[in-house]
């Protein structure tokens, strides 16, 4: 089967690259007309891509090449609902989860969006119980802290927006006197810390796990279900029941493993197939506990903020599409210029755990060897994406950025902020000062600093090399109107799209996973033997047959430690 690379279009890109190498970025940004033409803007979102290394006839040619892949019609496939999940014969519609009611979005032929609302209005109801003190604990009193208990896509996004919206002044005030904690790793000590200070009389835990068979998750819904049992008062009408019925909610098409669990079913809200655990912030996997603390007329704003985003990705034209040029962008830095990492920097400690989000959204979809059909890649996708909230990232791995390896930086700020401080007597406020930054950096990196101008400045010869910025490193700027619970949904949206851009590009399938299975099934393997071992007592019970000789004696020497 033929790849993307073997195209015309690809190989002219490739041609193209090494002309485009040879310009500096200070020269780019001479160009008053090129700097216009190179920013994008949507309903509050601004983008400037004029620091990529890039010029018009570029962004042609990767136009070009968007069209030798089929961009637009597989962008169509995605969004009437054909199963583009080809591995695992599903459709991919998590922006049915977003949708208004009077939207239709079919699957094998029947509209979804009724059915996703009747699980919002299910989530909404009961956290509105929960919130206002209906629904109480098995002691009767309300219950103030909730716990989820998740792991990956059943965490990092619904964790991310938690983060984002707790500064938000309307979302901060609905969870007055409420808390939310997420219980991810199975390490002990990650339970520990999701509960330190609890009381178990006032807090709800919600397991997230749409087979209810997920090991880290079963494990640790365990420990928390003996934590509430063993710890909640008694009295006669206090029943092992009673407790798991009034203190554990669930996520889950697991109905009747929940309800063995001793969940009751009113309090099992379900989700589908056809919405990846990566793409599930938007379903009850997030909107339940971030209901239960905010309530549901935030996490509907959020909602309307990421269905905002999927309509201009699907609607608008593709040379103005905000998911398509970061895409697209994303694309021409990895593929074309050869930066194989990328750094998310937001100027917003709210945003502190997006990256880490992003993350798993971009590594897990587009980290893959084969293309949709499983024809070998001749080229790597996917990209290592880290990042930092600004400033902090600039005291921390900014002088690599600088001075060390080029990475592609896209900075995200915002035009005001939800917690603004200026106090008397200073020049600007908090937020100027942090926004200076925002400004400041894409430039320095863009233009850096010359031996020229270090001998104006009079600094010794023997420090030019180390005072050197060479400068001409690509970043793009995304600038928001202001941090709240829709631009948070458009955010969100945004990115996922441009993931699914550059895997449309790539022909790879962005929406399977099978690369996190084989370290799975060799865990089983490996949790058999610390059974055997600890049952017998025997350290060396080890069965060496089957692990290689490294596996082995590291066993030995935790089995050995242990046993002290």
């Amino acid at each position: 089967m033929s790849v993307i690379s073997d195209t015309v279009q690809w190989k002219r890109l490739e041609e193209h690259a090494q002309v485009v190498q040879g310009v500096h970025l200070r020269t780019l940004l001479q160009d008053k007309d090129r700097c216009y033409a190179m920013s994008a803007e949507h309903n509050g979102v601004v983008l400037d891509y004029s620091r990529q290394n890039a010029t018009t006839e570029t962004m042609d040619m990767l136009f070009d090449l968007a069209s030798a892949a089929g961009l637009e019609e597989k962008r169509t496939r995605m969004g009437t609902g054909q199963h583009i999940n080809n591995t695992e014969d599903r459709a991919v519609m998590h922006i049915a989860l977003r949708a208004p009611r009077d939207k239709a979005f079919h699957i094998d032929g029947e509209n979804v969006v009724p059915a996703v609302h009747g699980v919002l209005d299910r989530v909404a109801a009961f956290a509105a119980k929960v919130r206002n003190g209906e629904w109480v604990g098995a002691t009767g009193k309300p219950l103030t802290s909730v716990v989820s208990i998740g792991i990956g896509g059943s965490y990092l996004g619904p964790e991310f927006v938690f983060e984002a919206l707790r500064t938000d002044p309307e979302a901060s005030a609905a969870a007055e006197g409420r808390s939310l904690r997420f219980l991810a790793n199975v390490d002990p000590v990650d339970v520990a810390r999701a509960l330190a200070g609890l009381n178990p009389e006032t807090t709800l835990v919600v397991i997230v796990s749409k087979t209810f068979t997920t090991a880290e998750t079963m494990l640790n819904a365990r420990t928390i279900r003996r934590w509430l049992l063993d710890n909640m008062p008694r009295s006669a009408r206090c029943s092992d029941a009673d407790i798991l019925r009034q203190h554990i909610a669930a996520v889950s098409t697991a109905i009747g493993k929940a309800t063995d669990f001793g969940i009751a079913a009113d309090n099992i809200f379900g989700f589908w197939d056809w919405v990846g655990g990566r793409y599930s912030v938007c379903s009850a996997v997030g909107v339940l506990p971030l209901s239960l603390q905010y309530g549901s007329a935030v996490v509907n704003r959020f909602l309307a903020g990421a269905h905002d985003m999927d309509r201009h990705f699907f609607e608008s034209p593709l040379r103005t599409n905000l998911p398509v040029l970061l895409g697209l962008l994303g694309l021409w830095n990895s593929s074309f210029l050869g930066h194989s990492a990328r750094a998310i920097l937001p100027y917003a400690q709210a945003l502190v755990r997006f990256a880490a989000h992003i993350q798993q959204v971009d590594m897990e979809s587009n980290g893959k060897r084969v293309t949709a059909d499983g024809t070998p890649l001749p080229f790597v996708a996917g990209e290592i994406v880290f990042g930092e909230p600004g400033t902090n990232g600039q005291h921390s791995f900014y002088q690599l950025l600088h001075q060390g390896r080029v990475v592609p930086a896209e900075f995200i700020g915002f035009c005001r902020s939800p917690q603004p401080v200026h106090l008397d007597g200073e020049s600007v406020s908090n937020h100027d000062e942090l926004m200076s930054n925002f400004f400041a950096q894409p430039d320095a990196l863009a233009v850096g600093k010359t031996v020229a101008e270090l001998e104006r400045e009079g600094v010794p010869p023997h420090l030019h090399p180390h005072k050197e910025f060479p400068g001409n490193r690509p970043s793009l700027s995304l600038l928001f109107s202001e941090l709240n619970a829709f631009s948070v949904g458009q955010l969100l949206a945004l990115y996922e799209h441009r993931v699914a851009v550059q895997g449309f590009v790539w022909n790879v399938n962005s929406f399977d996973q099978w690369g996190v299975e084989l370290g799975k099934v060799l865990a089983n393997r490996v949790r058999a033997q610390l059974h055997t071992v600890r049952t017998s007592q025997d350290p060396s019970a080890v069965d060496e047959t089957h692990f290689n000789p490294s596996t082995s004696f590291l066993l030995h020497k935790y089995l050995s430690a242990a046993q002290k």
